[in-house]
């Protein structure tokens, strides 16, 4: 199961008939999330997303779920980014 989940695929037609462009391909997906393209490919192959389409055009994604897939965050946040499993870095003087 994906964690988030597209809308029924008659919300997405008709909300593009309303003329809202809410479809976007690997590339605008990953800039609306503010991540680099591999990670949406990751985000695919873990199921945290699907596509909308998926064929030889391409992948499709709606972009909104995009958004509020990168908007979860990952699983896990460190305190201090900076830090790894030696501690903090720290510049020698």
């Amino acid at each position: 199961m994906v964690a988030y989940p597209n809308p029924d695929g008659i919300d997405i037609h008709f909300s593009q008939i309303a003329g809202n462009d809410e479809l976007g391909d690997l590339w605008e997906a990953a800039r609306m999330a503010g991540v680099k393209p591999g990670t949406i490919r990751v985000w695919v192959t873990r199921q945290k997303i699907e596509p909308v389409i998926d064929g030889e055009a391409g992948q499709y994604f709606h972009l909104p779920t995009v958004r509020t897939a990168a908007e979860g965050g990952a699983k896990h946040r460190p305190a201090d980014p900076a830090a790894n499993s030696r501690g903090p870095h720290s510049r020698a003087a």
